[in-house]
């Protein structure tokens, strides 16, 4: 059994990995592009396998312009403070995230049971965490989910923007919370759901990537680099040993 204890720290990401947020981001994108490929008439239809392969684990406007690439449509690029009308790649990603925001403070989150087991273990072990998550959301995701005090570093979208931190899959937002916590990559664990989590954690080179089969398929993780795929962080909790 993969024991994380065993690595000078664990970096995670948030959404589908600590949260079941990945779920609110997959209808939130949903709805925008099945409006949007309506009202512009863009073919073929907006699928899951888009999410997946173009929106999952990247920045918001990454994530935009990656899947109008794929229907060859380019449009500006415009600025983070476009409104949500805007037809840009921020107005555009920006309406996505209103559809998001307005779905958490009404329904608000929880972390995984799984998930929050091994928090508890690490904690316990003293095992320094980190969070790595593209979404500008992070820390309101955290907070609601009641988590939030339990990382003293978050590498999120906001701070990828203020430092200039290439977005997933390059290794930039790993590495730089890899610098954070003062570990060696090579000596410490990657926890990803998604495919360009997983492609960066590896090309960070980080000792050990665990690919969460959350939807995505647990061979594509492995071909993104992944040396251990599980279904919830649950099955890497450590049995107690007897009589504790």
């Amino acid at each position: 059994m993969t024991d994380l204890r065993d690595y000078d720290a664990v970096l995670f990401d948030l959404d589908g990995v600590l949260t079941p947020t990945a779920e609110v981001h997959m209808h939130a994108w949903r709805h925008l592009f099945d409006e949007l490929f309506a009202a512009w008439d863009i073919a073929p239809p907006y699928t899951d396998r888009d999410y997946y392969e173009h929106v999952d684990g990247k920045k918001r406007y990454d994530g935009v312009a990656a899947v109008l690439r794929s229907r060859s449509i380019e449009v500006r690029w415009g600025d983070p403070s476009d409104p949500p009308t805007a037809d840009t790649v921020c107005g555009i990603g920006n309406r996505k995230n209103a559809v998001f925001a307005q779905t958490l403070r009404a329904d608000g989150i929880a972390p995984y049971p799984g998930s929050l087991a091994l928090l508890d273990q690490l904690r316990d072990a003293a095992t320094p965490v980190a969070v790595v998550s593209s979404s500008k959301n992070a820390d309101e995701v955290l907070r609601t989910a009641g988590i939030r005090d339990r990382f003293g570093v978050v590498v999120d979208g906001v701070v990828a923007e203020r430092d200039d931190l290439v977005s997933k899959p390059a290794p930039d937002m790993f590495l730089a919370a890899a610098r954070s916590l003062g570990v060696d990559p090579a000596r410490a664990a990657a926890v990803e759901d998604a495919l360009s989590g997983v492609r960066s954690a590896a090309a960070g080179g980080f000792a050990l990537v665990v690919g969460v089969d959350r939807g995505v398929g647990a061979q594509a993780l492995r071909d993104a680099g992944a040396h251990v795929v599980v279904d919830d962080l649950a099955a890497l909790v450590a049995p107690r040993p007897e009589g504790s």
